[in-house]
């Protein structure tokens, strides 16, 4: 990705503007929320009007708790129900009994060594740099700035979306899906390169986070925000816009193609 194109310092972002524009050109559901990291737990819970878990959560819920409800979270890994929650945020090593991938043997996988296969191939952040997390919408303006965006949009917005992150300086974008856990493919893979990242979200995800089975999950680092709105608004001037109007299978295709391509 170019490096002209995107907006280097995040913290002059106009974030309630950004969120007014995606919702104007994809008519989200969701509330685009961030993610940010703290070294410590004093610093997270200095976030103002913060929220702490009373109870023991997945991920999937904290962040859910923040885009269903519009609350602001913050966690430690004593609020979370378990290792493999920890460790898509860095809050937990990658220990020789978390790569084993003993837990999920015979439930996700079929054998120890897929289960040990899986557990490997996820990217996640380095543990022992950050003990905290907060989540919030984009529009309370208390993490300043994010580390990541979480955007959740249909198929049709998502593609959008990433036809808007590609009118200018295009890149090919490459993800991969981890399949179970496949948040790491989301803000694990985000948080660890800095790079936009997409997931199919998983199970867990829309069992216990909310997750819509039509949504999928875009976690992207906020610089590259204006970038997107600026492609989306010049795709949208010359008729790409969202929502998708069908043109009819059986109709004569001609001028509808001659219009956009």
């Amino acid at each position: 990705m170019s490096e002209a194109m995107i907006t280097t310092d995040a913290s002059t972002l106009d974030y309630p503007a950004l969120v007014a524009d995606l919702n104007r050109l994809l008519r989200l559901r969701a509330t685009p929320i961030g993610m940010k990291m703290f070294k410590t737990r004093e610093e997270m819970e200095a976030i103002p009007r913060i929220r702490r878990p009373k109870d023991i959560h997945t991920t999937d819920q904290i962040v859910g708790q923040a885009c269903r409800n519009g609350w602001t979270v913050g966690i430690t890994m004593d609020d979370l129900v378990g290792d493999q929650c920890g460790t898509v945020l860095g809050l937990h090593p990658r220990d020789e009994k978390w790569l084993s991938g003993d837990k999920m043997h015979g439930v996700w996988f079929g054998s120890l060594e897929d289960s040990a296969a899986h557990q490997n191939a996820m990217d996640v952040p380095d543990y022992g740099t950050h003990e905290a997390m907060v989540v919030s919408p984009l529009t309370s303006g208390r993490l300043n700035p994010p580390d990541i965006c979480l955007i959740y949009a249909t198929p049709a917005q998502m593609i959008l979306f990433i036809n808007g992150l590609q009118w200018l300086g295009y890149k090919k974008m490459d993800w991969g899906c981890v399949g179970e856990s496949s948040c790491a493919d989301s803000w694990g893979r985000a948080l660890k390169t800095g790079e936009p990242s997409l997931s199919i979200p998983c199970f867990a995800e829309r069992r216990y986070g909310g997750v819509m089975e039509d949504e999928l999950l875009m976690a992207i680092p906020p610089a590259f925000l204006p970038k997107v709105i600026t492609g989306m608004d010049a795709l949208s001037k010359n008729g790409l816009r969202y929502p998708i109007a069908p043109y009819g299978v059986t109709n004569d295709v001609r001028a509808g193609m001659g219009a956009s391509y």
